[in-house]
């Protein structure tokens, strides 16, 4: 990989990541470890068997911390004894659905969670950038249909939705009352980002993981909602942004407090039907069935990223039918048993950027 890719800023840096357990997180620490950072890990445990963490066998790759992020003392400890230069905070209870059966550790691991990394950073003020990645339903969803901006109301009428609202409005709290002083040597931003795909994903009520548990065991998958519309993108094309965004943090102090959206192009918004659909191309003999929908999860949501175009020059890279080919073939090698999986891992980051250099995008080769 280009050793000037994100302007070489993570390497050798101490690069802490929460929620490293999970499938966004682990396949945050693959990157960073491939951009030659020094990785550490905040999380209470595994969320799934299989995990991509355990898979990749990251616990052996980087420095992890078995500790909850709902503890302000242990989240201080870490933060005291690591002192990382970077923090991608990414930890969280990630469920719709679960989030109305355990709605108080919903809120509670969402929004105390988040408020204790920023305690624990204003308390150490060290230098550090942290990208607080939170969720593009942390907007009040009237599903409109032209995307959401960075400036639009934050809501949810849902659980999980409501604590990712709450938990920008914390950020944004820490970032004017706190970090925002010249004496502070922390700066803080948030990425917004939602209905991310790929290889590794075995969460429940996922339509991806839930479709390659059922064609893996010869089942039909079940469709809920076959026409809800949801703005789909691999997950190397959020982390790419995060990544961005904490490099032009680095770079430019004075975006302390700025959100950002992540998200595919406007006009990506497939339905659930459609991406089952373009899945089952993949995977030979793969069935599904219909059920009435459910009223608890939005019909309609998607995202305006023209503030990351505009101030980071970044946008996502992979058209639709090539994010669920990665995100297929991923799952498909993985069961095939095709060799060793952080391997796997590694080489869909490289093709990533191999077609993010080939469509010329800005933050790729951006210095």
């Amino acid at each position: 990989m280009s050793d000037v890719l994100f302007g070489n800023v993570y390497r050798n840096k101490k690069v802490l990541v929460t929620g490293n357990t999970g499938f966004k997180g682990s396949w945050l620490c693959a990157w960073l470890l491939n951009l030659g950072a020094k990785v550490y890990g905040l999380s209470n445990g595994i969320p799934t068997s299989p995990s991509h963490f355990t898979e990749i066998g990251l616990e052996k790759r980087i420095t992890h911390f078995n500790k909850d992020v709902t503890s302000l003392n242990d989240v201080k400890n870490v933060i005291n004894d690591v002192k990382p230069d970077f923090v991608f905070h990414l930890a969280a209870q990630p469920i719709v659905l679960q989030s109305y059966k355990e709605p108080v550790r919903t809120i509670e691991t969402n929004v105390i969670g988040t408020l204790d990394i920023l305690e624990a950073l204003r308390l150490s003020n060290h230098k550090c950038h942290a990208i607080m990645i939170t969720s593009d339903k942390c907007y009040d969803n009237i599903e409109q249909v032209h995307g959401y901006r960075e400036t639009d109301t934050l809501g949810g009428k849902d659980p999980y939705s409501a604590s990712k609202g709450a938990a920008e409005l914390v950020i944004k709290t820490y970032a004017n009352s706190f970090f925002g002083k010249p004496e502070s040597n922390v700066k803080v931003v948030s990425a917004r980002a939602g209905n991310v795909i790929g290889g590794g994903d075995w969460a429940q009520d996922r339509i991806v993981p839930d479709s390659i548990r059922a064609w893996q065991n010869n089942k039909p998958t079940i469709i809920r909602s076959p026409q809800a519309t949801r703005p789909w993108q691999h997950v190397l094309e959020p982390l790419s942004g995060y990544l961005r965004l904490g490099q032009i943090l680095h770079e430019n102090p004075l975006l302390n407090g700025e959100p950002f959206n992540f998200g595919p192009n406007a006009d990506q918004n497939f339905t659930v039907k459609e991406l089952v659909t373009e899945m089952q191309k993949h995977w030979p003999d793969a069935k599904t069935e219909e059920t009435a929908g459910n009223n608890k999860e939005s019909g309609l949501l998607k995202l305006c990223c023209d503030k990351a175009l505009h101030r980071l020059n970044w946008k996502p890279t992979l058209k639709f039918d090539e994010t669920v080919k990665m995100t297929v073939e991923w799952y498909k090698k993985f069961y095939d048993r095709a060799g060793d999986t952080f391997i796997l891992t590694s080489n869909q980051i490289t093709e990533y950027i191999g077609l993010a250099k080939a469509r010329h995008q800005l933050w790729v080769d951006a210095k």
